[in-house]
Order: C-alpha cells, then structure tokens, then sequence
C-alpha cells in the first residue's frame, strides 16, 4: 500500500490551493458576478493565502454570445486587469479553456504580455488529443498549463492510463483528477489518485483534485487524495459550483496547516457577499437529487433540471433515473 505522505500535522509546501468560485460557481448564475464581487473576492483570496484564482472561461464568442452570459464566461484580458492590475500579488490567475469550445489560437495573447498565470484545459477522455494540442500552444506562449479530464468516474482503467502516458509525454504541468458527477468514494477516489500519482512519478508532473459534492464527499475526497501526494486542490467559497457544488474552500482551509492559509477573511466575505447570493435565489450545493445522479455515477443534468423546477418528488425522479439507466 502506498504510503500517505506527511499526515494530519504536517505541513506541506508542494500544496496548491485553487479558488474556482467564479469559474464553476459561475455555472450558477450565468457568470454575473458584479465587479465588486469578484474584486473583494481576489482581496480575500490574497490575505488567504489562496495560491491561484480563477476568473472563469475563455469561451469563444463565435459560439457564445456575449450578451447571453456574464463577462467571465469569455474573460476579457481588460476585465481581468480592471479588477487585480498588474497583479502585484503572489496569487496566480487562472483561466479554463474547454476543448471544442474555445477559439485558442485567436483568444491567447503571449503570457509575458498578459496578467494570465495559468490556463486549465478541460476536456472528455476521448478528447485528449485536441487538449494536447491546446496545451501545447499554451506552453509556447509561456503559460502554466493543467490538463483537467471530466468525467473521469465513466473512463475505463485502459483509457485512463491511455491519457496519462499522452500527457506525461506533453509539456503540461499539472494534470487532474475531476470527479464531474460526483459519484467517487474515498477508496475509489484514492485509487485513481494514485494511478495518476505514478504517472505524475514517471514524467515529472503535479496532480490535481477537482471534487463535486453530489455525495457530501467533495472534502472528504479532497483530503483524502491529498493525503496520498496529490497536490493542486480546488475549492469553492460555501462550495459554490455547477449543481450540488464543490469543496468549501473554508472547509479546506481550516484543514490544511500551512500558517500561510487564513481563514478570518474569508469568512468576512462568505458574511457579506456569499450569503446575499444564496438568498438572491442562486441555487447551488448538496441536495437528495444530486445525491442520485451522483450514487448513479450520471450526469447531473437531470437533477439541476429537476432543481430549476423546484420538484420534490424524489421517488417519482429516482424511478425515472434507474428506467434510464
């Protein structure tokens, strides 16, 4: 058995804690955040000790309109400045770019010119290839790249270990394990960590962690992934991302031991700013539904559906996701 690195008391400084509210918890609210939101959000991250933050999506606004979504679904290199400057900061920026759904050569100015630290690949397993391809342009313009697969839980163990030798063989620099539905345990949670682990071994890259809290497990998976050498964490203020959410990021750091972590601010800004949110009517975080797509190992489509609805006919909808099943 592998042997868990460091344990409960130690410190360890490979840690990488990414704040993803505005990206994932955009999800939720269409992107319109207001820039006071998200400018006391990167305040907050900074006296947190929060290592990376990310804005949002460049999504392509060829396929997107921009009228139809909040301006950090595109992420703008001047909307991006209006909030962090030159970014004086020891906090990286972050951008997510989707496969298929990006214009990447057009979009992505050379990083020495841009106050853009890292962007995140995201893509499905059949999609290595072309998320190869972005990374490597990426990594050409100087940015730090991650490589984020979704849906990992629905992969089978040849295709994972299939993506982790094409992108071991890539210049990314972090490649991560995402759990898009939800529906890992600890015990399967810490075996893919550690396959990702070996491959992170061989070809001399960081893992990272996304978690969703369809099961109430996203910390728990968190830490425990974790605990085993995983590196790059992402986390959510209250938990805020698409569907049942995400790891609270005030769960994480409370948890973690590196005195450089804080988390008085961050419990001011949840005061001032997250709970007007949630009681504006933005939905997100553990409820029964996404419990059942999660333990179904599905998408959560049909639980947000069912959420949007305000249903609370959990047999009748537990009855329909098994007939579909």
């Amino acid at each position: 058995m592998a042997p868990r690195k460091g344990n409960m008391m130690t410190v360890r400084s490979d840690i990488k804690v990414l704040d993803a509210t505005i990206r994932d918890g955009g999800l939720c609210n269409n992107f319109e955040f207001t820039d006071d939101f998200v400018r006391e959000l990167y305040k907050t991250n900074i006296k947190s000790g929060v290592d990376y933050m990310e804005f949002g999506y460049r999504a392509s606004k060829n396929m997107f309109d921009p009228e139809k979504f909040g301006k950090w679904k595109f992420c703008d290199e001047e909307d991006i400045r209006s909030i962090v400057g030159d970014n004086v900061s020891d906090m990286k920026i972050s951008v997510m770019a989707d496969v298929g759904r990006c214009d990447f050569r057009e979009d992505f100015i050379p990083k020495s010119e841009s106050v853009i630290d890292m962007v995140r690949v995201a893509c499905y397993i059949h999609q290595i290839p072309a998320a190869v391809e972005m990374i490597e342009h990426f990594h050409s313009l100087g940015y730090e790249t991650t490589c984020n697969i979704m849906a990992i839980s629905q992969a089978n163990s040849e295709q994972v270990e299939e993506a982790l030798e094409m992108l071991g063989e890539s210049s990314v620099d972090v490649i991560y394990l995402v759990d898009s539905y939800g529906s890992l345990y600890p015990e399967t949670a810490e075996e893919l960590a550690k396959k990702y682990l070996a491959a992170g071994e061989r070809f001399g890259k960081s893992i990272g962690f996304h978690a969703h809290n369809n099961q109430n497990l996203a910390f728990a998976n968190t830490i425990e992934t974790m605990s085993y050498g995983v590196s790059y964490l992402d986390a959510t203020a209250m938990g805020m991302g698409r569907g049942a959410g995400n790891c609270a990021m005030e769960l994480l750091l409370g948890f973690l031991k590196n005195p450089k972590y804080s988390l008085y601010s961050l419990l001011g800004f949840i005061e001032k700013y997250m709970l007007p949110l949630k009681e504006s009517g933005i939905k997100w975080g553990y409820d029964i539904q996404y419990m059942l797509t999660g333990q179904l190992n599905r998408h959560p489509r049909e639980a947000m559906a069912f959420t949007a609805e305000e249903r609370s006919d959990y047999c009748e909808f537990y009855t329909s996701l098994l007939e579909n099943f």
